[in-house]
């Protein structure tokens, strides 16, 4: 999960984003990305680096077709929701785990959605947005579940494998 690039964003943001991409698809996950219309993202940066790696893509997009190419996506999920209007929730929930690299408000709800469902928040530091707010946070009072802050894509891959596994035996 990430900005939308007119959040501008630099390039760094970029690489580091195909880089997530490159580490999850390097562990045989599927990487699930929000799937953008109109805007290049750190998100669909981040499919470019999974398919290099020969990773599988899921992009899920906001609209009601399939008009769209999507060239990082192997699979294309149309919610018929609209950006801000529920998305987020079929994008967050068909995840195990989130990576967040900067980010807007587009993030931030799908941090909230991934707090409130108990879903492993990955946040890497020093990228910006909300990513770098919340990074070693709670979300609110509630204490839940805390965002986990991590410096680069491997550790972000690794810390999130093991949270998830460790979810897994508790449930």
């Amino acid at each position: 999960m990430g900005a939308c690039e007119d959040l501008k964003y630099g390039k760094d943001m970029e690489v580091l984003a195909e880089q997530v991409g490159e580490e999850i698809a390097k562990r045989g996950a599927v990487l699930v990305f929000g799937a953008e219309r109109d805007f290049d993202s750190l998100s669909t940066a981040a499919s470019r680096g999974a398919k290099k790696a020969g990773g599988l893509t899921v992009g899920v997009t906001y609209g009601k077709g399939l008009d769209d190419v999507f060239n990082e996506a192997d699979i294309i999920i149309a919610t018929g929701l609209e950006r801000g209007g529920g998305r987020e929730f079929s994008l967050v929930l068909s995840c195990d785990g989130i990576i967040t690299i900067n980010g807007g408000s587009g993030t931030l709800n799908e941090m909230v959605v991934a707090y409130q469902a108990g879903i492993p928040i990955i946040a890497l530091k020093n990228s910006g947005g909300w990513s770098e707010k919340l990074a070693g946070e709670f979300i609110d009072d509630r204490k839940r579940l805390k965002v986990v802050g991590v410096e680069n894509a491997k550790e972000a891959i690794e810390v999130l494998i093991t949270l998830i596994e460790n979810r897994k035996v508790k449930q």
